[in-house]
């Protein structure tokens, strides 16, 4: 694979991706994204690699998609006759079925394909996280973010909505009322609001948050993969079940989990009184 926009580094059975565009703070372009699918593709055949941990070329994250391309998209829709609607719910059914323009759509594509991971992932935020840079970020198990770290919902400042699922995640995580305080107003929260609101599970001085990611990552990496993926599948099943339905998965999964050599080793662990080293079968 091409790594010009998206560079990847292993160590151990952490997988390290890092957005690279510093022209332009890592906005997404059609290139990035083919390149980050791949990378995608790489980590989730390799069962040596267990952790994805995904940050940005200093000094941004990802500072969202490139808005270049908003302008050739206005030009393409104006050439089409494409006007808005007052009353922008009533239109809503009609367009619904339509199929996505694939050159518009990458940032929600590389959000949807990050957070269907089966396997764990963690963003170390170190810098913008802006629009679907936030909403790349949303997407992993775990957020870590630097005190110089800065989160914007930004959309509605450019006339648009959150594509990029922000809509799904963000209420799960920090409720409806700070969602669409956030979202209306496209404001920019800091490291630790971002830590007040729930967004992030800790701050991390700027010059630490690598080192600090990285021994989050390998401590899961050496952990039982298999078990950590259906707690993942759980998780993000459980928003949509009920409690029964949800213990009745819960079920199907602890057999599965039964059958793993990992369980297997965590149980001589136990009765030999020593660490368990898990392989992730």
């Amino acid at each position: 694979m091409s790594d010009e926009f998206v560079k990847t580094e292993t160590r151990g059975g952490v997988f390290l991706i890092t957005l690279h565009d510093p022209p332009t703070r890592n906005a997404i372009n059609p290139d990035m994204a083919r390149e980050f699918f791949e990378a995608l593709e790489r980590f989730e055949d390799d069962p040596e690699l267990r952790v994805l941990l995904l940050t940005g070329t200093d000094p941004s994250f990802c500072s969202g998609a490139n808005v270049r391309g908003f302008s050739r998209s206005i030009e393409s829709r104006e050439s089409r006759g494409e006007t808005g609607d007052s009353r922008p719910w009533g239109s809503m059914e009609a367009r619904y079925a339509r199929k996505f323009d694939p050159e518009s759509s990458r940032a929600p594509e590389m959000v949807l394909r990050l957070q269907e991971l089966q396997k764990p992932t963690i963003a170390a935020v170190n810098g913008h996280a802006i629009g679907a840079g936030m909403g790349l970020a949303l997407a992993c198990d775990i957020r870590l973010a630097a005190e110089k770290a800065t989160f914007s919902e930004a959309f509605s400042r450019m006339g648009l909505i959150p594509a990029d699922g922000s809509c799904w995640n963000l209420p799960r995580l920090i409720g409806v009322s700070n969602t669409l305080l956030l979202q209306y107003t496209g404001d920019r929260v800091d490291g630790q609001e971002a830590l007040r609101l729930g967004l992030v599970s800790k701050v991390v001085a700027d010059d630490r948050l690598m080192e600090v990611s990285l021994e989050l990552a390998d401590r899961i990496a050496q952990g039982a993969t298999r078990s950590q993926s259906l707690i993942k599948y759980l998780v993000r099943q459980g928003s949509d079940q009920s409690f029964r339905e949800h213990l009745d998965l819960a079920h199907v999964a602890q057999d599965q989990a039964r059958t793993t050599e990992d369980h297997r080793e965590a149980v001589r662990a136990f009765l030999e009184k020593r660490p368990p080293v898990f392989k992730g079968r």
